[in-house]
């Protein structure tokens, strides 16, 4: 799942800090992504090592336009972990991949720009 917005649009409406730090972000390592079956956008289906305190977790990730599956393998990403699972297609997701939308609505992902330990938080 992921939400495009307009580079251009104003800022949305303020959230509190107490609102922000409810969101559970944290680095994980993707141990294998492959096609998403029967997902009615192109997508893959992620499962990402958050480490000992979460373990491994899925994702449905529509990024299959700049991402090979191969190309994803061993890649660290942020995710929010405390949403609560969802069904998507024939997989439940259990965190939702971070990610920004171009200006074709193709998802770039969000990444650390130097190793983290998995499970790492956003603080």
């Amino acid at each position: 799942m992921h939400i495009a917005f307009d580079p251009a649009s104003p800022i949305d409406d303020e959230a509190t800090f107490e609102e922000f730090v409810k969101l559970d972000i944290r680095a994980g390592t993707i141990l294998s992504a492959s096609p998403l079956k029967k997902a009615r956008k192109p997508a893959y289906v992620l499962e990402i090592d958050f480490g000992s305190g979460i373990g491994v977790l899925k994702s449905s990730a529509q990024i299959t336009q700049k991402y090979s599956a191969e190309g994803l393998i061993s890649r660290q990403v942020l995710a929010v972990v405390n949403f609560p699972p969802r069904q998507i297609g024939n997989v439940i997701s259990d965190v939702l991949v971070l990610g920004c939308a171009d200006e074709n609505g193709e998802i770039t992902l969000v990444v650390p720009d130097q190793a983290l330990p998995n499970g790492a938080r956003l603080s």
